[in-house]
C-alpha cells in the first residue's frame, strides 16, 4: 500500500487520553509555562464518555495540582462518613470491624464521585489555562522517527470494512510533540504496542487485571445513607475466584454498585457478568434495590498487578502515565490519585526537559520518581496483598496481606516482595478439568441480561467500519479455544461481543464489535492471546453520563 500523505501539527506536548493523568499533566504544564502548546486527545465522544470508575476519591493528587478545587466547584462532595467491610455467605454476612484495619485502609478524608463528571471539570480548568483538547479523536497508529516516538496519527475516519482506505476515507492527521505522553488508561493498544517494542517489562513482573462491573442505581430515598461506603468480599465468588463487591451512596439518592472479578480465575466456565447479576440477589443487596431502578451499567479492565508489575514508565520521546503503567492501589481500590499525580510528574520533568533543550530524551528521572516519591510509596505498602490472595485464597490473605500492610507502615515487610507468576491468559484451565455453572436467569427487576445493560451504557459503533477486535489467527476460536476451553470469550466479555452459533452443522465464530463497551478483558483474559483490542472510529464506543 502506498504510503498515507497526511496533514501535521506540531505540539510541545502531545497527551493521548483525557483522563485524570492526561488532563493533571496537561494542567501542570501550563501551570509550569503558558506558552508550551498542549493538545489532548481523546477517543470518547466527549471528556468522561469512556471514563468508568469506582469511585472513592483520595483528594491528594487534587490537592496537589489544584490547591483550590473546592473554592473552584470541583464536583465533589459527598465526603465518606461510613465504612462498612462484609464477608458474604450465600444468605447471611459477617462483619469485619475497622479496627484492626491498617490505617491506609480508612476512607476518612475521601469523597464519593463521579470521576466522569471529575475530568470533565478537570477538562474545563485545563481549557481555560490554553490546553487544547479535541474529543472524538481515537489515536491509531504511533509516529516514529528513527527508535523515537515524535507523535500519533489521531482522526482516521471512514475506513473500508476490510480496513483498507477507500475514496471517503479521511486519513486523520500527524501530531507532533517534542514529547508524547501516553495515557490511555488500563491496556491501552499504543501503550501495548510500546511495551513490546521497548521492553519495558522485562525487569518487572507480569501485569495482572481484574474485570470491573457497575450499575448506577436511583434506590428508594428511605433506603439511601449519602456517604455510606460498603464493599464485600466472599459470596457468590468463594474459591471459584478472587474480587468483590463495592456499594457507593452518592447524593440524590443514587447508588452505584459494582463489581470486581480477578482475571487470573482458573475456570473457563465463570461468567464475572453473571456472578455480578448473581451478587445482586443476596439479601444485602436485594433488600437496597427493591423499589429502585438500574440508571446506567458499564465495565472497565482494571490494573492490579502493583508496585512489581510497573512496566518501565519511559521510552524514547515520550512517557506512560496513569493505568498504562498501572498505579492502582488494589485494596484500597483506588487508582485515580496516583493517575493525577503521575501526569503532574510526567509533566514537571518534560517541561525540565524542554527547558534545558533535552528535547525527545528518555526522562529516566520520571520513571524514578513513579517508584520513589508518593506513588512507589503508596503502592509498595500494599505489593503483596494482591499475590497472596491468588496464592493462598481468600481468608489467608486477609490475615497475612493485613499483617504485611500493618508491618509496612512501619518500613518493613517479612515477606519481601511476593512474585505474581503466570498471567491471567495463562492461568485459564482447561474446560476437561471443570464443570459448566448453571447461572439463574435474570429476573429483569434486580438483576439484568448483557445486551439489555449493555443498552444502558449508550454504546454505539458505525456498523460499516472494520472491526476494531483482531483475531491474529481467525481460526483458533473454533479450532483451539472451543476444544480447550469451552471458548471463554463467550462469558468473560461484560458486553455479549463474542458469540459461538452453528451454521451449516458447524460452529461459528461471531464478533458483535458493536456491543464492544471497550473494557480490554478479551485483549487480556483471552487463553490463546489471539485476540488485539484497537481503537475504533474516534467517538464511538461507551457514551457514560456520569460513571
Amino acid at each position: 500500500m502506498a504510503e498515507i500523505e497526511r496533514e501535521s501539527m506540531e505540539y510541545d506536548v502531545v497527551i493521548v487520553g483525557a483522563g485524570p493523568a492526561g488532563l493533571s499533566a496537561a494542567i501542570r504544564l501550563k501551570q509550569l509555562d503558558s506558552d508550551l502548546s498542549v493538545v489532548v486527545l481523546e477517543k470518547g465522544s466527549e471528556v468522561g464518555a469512556h471514563i468508568l470508575s469506582g469511585a472513592v476519591l483520595d483528594p491528594c493528587g487534587l490537592d496537589a495540582l489544584i490547591p483550590d478545587w473546592k473554592e473552584k466547584g470541583a464536583p465533589i462532595t459527598v465526603p465518606v462518613t461510613r465504612d462498612n467491610f462484609y464477608l458474604l455467605g450465600e444468605g447471611g454476612k459477617i462483619r469485619v470491624p475497622n479496627w484492626p484495619m491498617p490505617p491506609l485502609m480508612s476512607n476518612h478524608g475521601n469523597y464519593i464521585v463521579s470521576m466522569g463528571n471529575v475530568c470533565r471539570w478537570v477538562a474545563e480548568q485545563a481549557e481555560a489555562l490554553g490546553v487544547e483538547i479535541f474529543p472524538g479523536m481515537a489515536c491509531s497508529e504511533l509516529v516514529y522517527d528513527g527508535d523515537r516516538v515524535k507523535g500519533v496519527v489521531a482522526g482516521v475516519f471512514g475506513l473500508e470494512p476490510d480496513g483498507s482506505y477507500g475514496p471517503n476515507t479521511e486519513p486523520g492527521m500527524e501530531l507532533h510533540g517534542k514529547y508524547v505522553m501516553i495515557a490511555e488508561g488500563v491496556r491501552g493498544s499504543l501503550a501495548k504496542e510500546l511495551i513490546a517494542k521497548y521492553e519495558l517489562s522485562k525487569d518487572s513482573e507480569p501485569q495482572k487485571f481484574g474485570i470491573g462491573m457497575k450499575e448506577i442505581w436511583e434506590v428508594d430515598p428511605a433506603k439511601h445513607r449519602e456517604g455510606t461506603v460498603t464493599h464485600t468480599m466472599g459470596w457468590p465468588l468463594g474459591k471459584n475466584a478472587g474480587g468483590g463487591s463495592f456499594i457507593y451512596h452518592l447524593d440524590n439518592n443514587q447508588v452505584y454498585v459494582g463489581f470486581v472479578v480477578h482475571l487470573n480465575y482458573a475456570n473457563p466456565y465463570l461468567s464475572p457478568y453473571q456472578e455480578f447479576q448473581r451478587f445482586k440477589h443476596h439479601p444485602v443487596v436485594k433488600d437496597l434495590l427493591e423499589g429502585g431502578k438500574r440508571v446506567a451499567y458499564g465495565a472497565r479492565a482494571i490494573t492490579e498487578g502493583g508496585y512489581q508489575s510497573m512496566p518501565k514508565a519511559v521510552f524514547p520521546g515520550g512517557l506512560l502515565l496513569g493505568c498504562s503503567v498501572g498505579l492502582v492501589n488494589v485494596p484500597r481500590i483506588k487508582g485515580n490519585h496516583n493517575a493525577m499525580l503521575s501526569g503532574k510528574a510526567a509533566a514537571e520533568h518534560a517541561y525540565e526537559a524542554i527547558q534545558a533543550g533535552r528535547e525527545g530524551d528518555e526522562l529516566t528521572g520520571y520513571d524514578a520518581e513513579l517508584r520513589e516519591g508518593p506513588i512507589g510509596k503508596d503502592l509498595k505498602k500494599v505489593r503483596n496483598v494482591k499475590p497472596l490472595w491468588s496464592k493462598r485464597g481468600l481468608l489467608t490473605s486477609l490475615t497475612l496481606g493485613g499483617f504485611d500492610m500493618w508491618t509496612n507502615t512501619l518500613g518493613f515487610s517479612l515477606l519481601g516482595t511476593v512474585k505474581h507468576g503466570k498471567t491471567d491468559a495463562a492461568a485459564t484451565g482447561k474446560a476437561s478439568d471443570y464443570a459448566p455453572i448453571d447461572y439463574p436467569k435474570p429476573d429483569g427487576k434486580i438483576s439484568f441480561d448483557r445486551l439489555t445493560n449493555v443498552s444502558f451504557s449508550m454504546t454505539n459503533h458505525e456498523e460499516s467500519q472494520p472491526c476494531h477486535l483482531h483475531l491474529k489467527d481467525p481460526s483458533i476460536p473454533i479450532a483451539v479455544n472451543l476444544p480447550e476451553y469451552a471458548e471463554p470469550a463467550q462469558r468473560y466479555c461484560p458486553a455479549g461481543v463474542y458469540e459461538v452459533v452453528e451454521k451449516d452443522g458447524k460452529p461459528e465464530f461471531v464478533i458483535n464489535f458493536q456491543n464492544c463497551v471497550h473494557c480490554k478483558t478479551c485483549d487480556i483474559k483471552d487463553p490463546s492471546q489471539n485476540i488485539n483490542w484497537t481503537t475504533p472510529q474516534g467517538g464511538d464506543g461507551p457514551n457514560y453520563p456520569n460513571m
